[in-house]
């Protein structure tokens, strides 16, 4: 099983677990708490989701990857398409990033995965 596959069955199980928080404003809320420990946002999440994620996650130094489609995040964690979701669990956040290349310490850097 490639790390792609790994990394959205993971997000299921941290879901399960009770810590991703599904969509934009969610995970907006969570970078101003400073509860957040990582944020994925869609390859093709919309500009206007963009616009209001990627410069506060920057600003609070958190880390985040581009990764996956809007259907793939949401279905990962048994909802429809997300632009983007949050990991609050710190030792998971650091192996999704591992899977998918990032090291856990990507503080506000875009990370694309193919």
């Amino acid at each position: 099983m490639n790390g792609t596959r790994r990394a959205l069955n993971l997000l299921g199980l941290a879901a399960r677990a009770g810590s991703v928080l599904p969509g934009t404003e969610r995970v907006r809320a969570a970078a101003r708490e400073g509860s957040l420990a990582l944020a994925l946002m869609a390859r093709d999440a919309s500009d206007n989701s963009r616009g209001k994620l990627l410069p506060l996650l920057q600003a609070r130094q958190i880390p985040f990857l581009i990764a996956f489609e809007r259907k793939e995040l949401g279905g990962a964690i048994g909802r429809a398409p997300l632009g983007a979701v949050g990991i609050t669990d710190s030792a998971l956040a650091g192996e999704l990033a591992k899977l998918l290349g990032g090291s856990g310490s990507d503080q506000g850097r875009v990370l694309l995965v193919p």
